[in-house]
């Protein structure tokens, strides 16, 4: 499945009729977490058909389409699942209680309550609350695809606007040159990553870059009176700037994945606990703006897409073994370069772990490299890797 989205251009009064489904969707979903705290046993069912009583109940959550009120349901639902799923598998740590949402921002309608036109240019809400027809902005895409195959259609609510994201039923497959090559990557915080082959990446740091103008915009924010209009257009002044830093950092990890993808048929990669790293107060902000795990997810979405091999690797002594002679070399955080006094293995600290999760990674996937080109830290040769992941490849 795939998602387009567009900008949606109306008036003032249709976008309000959109918050008002906005917060009926936030309604729908908050009653039915309440309904399962206050009833033991309840399933995704039982939700479901709650959202016919509470359109009974309630004129105004009657207005809202059907599907979309079942759709603010499976929201619900998916959030009590999830803290089932850490509680069965033990999670460490805080399970996901399934909370309140105290602010709506998007609303989802499923294959009812809307209609697009012939030429893709405009969509119309044809559900209770009678939004109107909205100019699709940047809709061109649209044009490639049937009607039939549009799922989902989700409103967005962000600080520049409203958006429209069609989720359409489409398995992305393609096909280019294999390259032969495996590569390993240690992600860190003086590069982004470091190669295998020797390649460095700088990390974007678009927050950093943004933080003072960021710092301007929330004293204005402060300085205005609470509740009045110059507040609240500062508000969406910050806001926007936000939204700027999220989406230049989205896109950077973006690019970064899809290259490093395309240029290797093998990627190791550590499988970092993001969410215990960030409880480091010293760290959290520089490690929040590296988007270590936007970026794993794009490589895993085009390692899919374009038919290659990826392979998280536990993070655990990858830095402090050597990998010539895998004797562990203890460093601090400053120590950047790796001195093995064993073999006497010099390099970079982040090439050495590289190296480690290429190896590690290369195991955990069943390849065997018996027979193949050892893997050694000179780069001599990445292509023992073309048999080795084609059987790997026609065996899954």
């Amino acid at each position: 499945m795939i998602v387009l989205e567009t900008k949606l251009r109306g008036n003032s009064v249709q976008f309000a009729l959109l918050d008002d489904a906005i917060r009926t969707a936030q309604f729908i979903r908050n009653k039915c977490v309440r309904y399962w705290l206050d009833n033991k046993g309840v399933g995704q069912s039982d939700l479901s058909k709650l959202c016919a009583v509470l359109a009974k109940e309630f004129e105004w959550a009657g207005k809202l389409n059907s599907m979309a009120r079942q759709a603010s349901a499976e929201r619900a639902w998916s959030a009590i699942k999830r803290f089932y799923d850490n509680c069965t598998a033990k999670k460490p740590g805080k399970k996901g209680f399934p909370k309140f949402k105290k602010t709506g921002r998007s609303v989802e309608y499923k294959t009812s309550g809307w209609k697009l036109s012939e030429d893709r240019k405009h969509l119309t809400f044809t559900d209770g609350f009678k939004a109107g027809t909205f100019l699709l902005m940047g809709a061109s895409d649209l044009h490639f695809y049937q009607i039939s195959q549009i799922k989902r259609i989700r409103v967005v609510r962000k600080a520049d606007g409203y958006y429209a994201q069609f989720c359409l039923e489409i398995d992305r497959e393609e096909t280019i040159q294999p390259t032969g090559k495996a590569i390993g990557i240690d992600l860190g915080l003086k590069y982004f990553y470091k190669a295998t082959d020797g390649t460095e990446v700088d990390n974007s740091r678009v927050l950093r870059k943004s933080e003072h103008k960021l710092k301007r915009l929330q004293r204005q924010v402060s300085k205005k009176q609470k509740g009045s209009k110059n507040r609240r257009k500062a508000i969406n002044r910050l806001g926007r700037q936000h939204l700027k830093v999220s989406r230049q950092r989205k896109d950077w990890a973006v690019k970064q994945a899809g290259a490093l993808v395309m240029s290797s048929d093998f990627i190791a990669y550590e499988n970092l606990q993001v969410q215990n790293m960030v409880r480091n107060h010293h760290l959290a902000k520089s490690i929040s703006d590296a988007a270590w795990s936007l970026f794993v997810m794009w490589v895993v979405y085009f390692a899919q897409v374009f038919g290659k091999v990826h392979q998280p690797v536990p993070p655990q002594n990858t830095t402090i073994d050597c990998f010539d002679c895998k004797q562990p070399v203890q460093k601090t955080l400053s120590t950047r370069t790796h001195v093995c006094p064993h073999c006497g293995s010099v390099r970079c600290r982040d090439e050495n772990a590289a190296w480690n999760i290429l190896e590690k990674g290369l195991r955990l996937a069943g390849i065997n490299t018996v027979g193949h080109t050892e893997i050694n830290a000179s780069r001599q040769n990445d292509l023992y890797l073309n048999q080795a992941i084609g059987s790997d490849k026609s065996a899954g």
